[in-house]
């Protein structure tokens, strides 16, 4: 029988009694102490509560937790610079030593969903270039495949929708050669120019906020955007782009840049080149922004 996929985030892991038998988490960061979370509430209480059932960790963000699991073989642990997508790290032997899975936990997202269907392939592609994709899409780095599109396109619209994530898992590790099911995910994915569209408007209110910076706050009233869109198109003004919305600030620069955003903001884990804090955090993260620069 194959193992349950449940899918989480590092913010919202799944009750750990609800989970049948032995687990692997794929693309899970640890939680960071931004936005009032902590990694002992969320991550540290799922891993102490698994105990011996979790069979491996697998993940790719930085975090300064790593290192009190640098002896635990079940950790597979890197920072986002050394492996910039999870699929890279599932190869047939880490599948293999893992034995018999009960469960899957992997993130909500593109790298997440491609990390469970190469895991339920034995830790093979799921088509020719798939971790390559999977690397452009996480990394906004290169131009990924007219199939990776289709899929991010629908998964970007049918975010919440679990059974329709839950299909793109089961399509990718068949092989991703299901016509009928390939044809659905072009439909899916059609309301992105929607969100799109609504990104494109929205970067025309981008402003400049500190050294290098653009901030565009989103007005209470604006239609769903495409976020990942909104910052690449800031990055195009300025070296760090920035998202206010409702009650929550994003940051996002180039996965080259050389920014930490980690470190500038002296935070436990996550992403260094995008990272989200509380909108209340504003005047204090231009300020560091400011005082970074003005230290180069």
């Amino acid at each position: 029988m194959s193992p349950k996929i449940i899918l989480a985030t590092p913010r919202s892991l799944p009750k750990a009694a609800s989970l049948p038998g032995r687990v692997v988490v794929l693309d899970i960061a640890f939680a960071s102490n931004a936005g009032g979370m902590s990694f002992e509430k969320v991550t540290g209480k799922f891993i102490t509560e698994l105990g011996p059932r979790l069979a491996l960790w697998v993940d790719h963000h930085d975090s300064d937790h790593h290192a009190q699991f640098a002896n635990d073989p079940r950790f597979v642990l890197h920072r986002k610079a050394e492996h910039g997508a999870c699929p890279e790290l599932i190869t047939p032997a880490l599948v293999a030593s893992a034995g018999h899975i009960d469960s899957i936990v992997c993130h909500n997202d593109f790298d997440g969903l491609m990390s469970a269907a190469k895991w339920l392939r034995g830790g093979h592609e799921c088509y020719a270039g798939a971790d390559s994709d999977a690397f452009a899409i996480d990394t906004c780095s290169a131009q990924p495949s007219d199939l990776a599109q289709a899929i991010q396109r629908s998964i970007l619209t049918q975010a919440k929708n679990r059974e329709w994530l839950l299909r793109i898992v089961g399509f990718l590790a068949s092989g991703a050669q299901n016509v009928e099911t390939l044809g659905e995910i072009e439909l899916a994915g059609g309301p992105y120019r929607q969100l799109q569209q609504a990104a494109v408007a929205l970067a025309e209110q981008f402003v400049r906020a500190a050294k290098d910076t653009v901030l565009v706050t989103v007005p209470p009233d604006w239609p769903s955007y495409d976020r990942t869109h909104l910052l690449l198109l800031g990055q195009s003004q300025a070296r760090i782009a920035a998202v206010l919305d409702r009650d929550t600030l994003t940051f996002a620069a180039h996965y080259k840049s050389g920014i930490n955003f980690l470190t500038l903001f002296g935070l436990s884990g996550g992403m260094p080149t995008v990272v989200s804090v509380k909108a209340t955090d504003l005047d204090w993260a231009m300020a560091a922004i400011d005082a970074h620069f003005a230290a180069l």
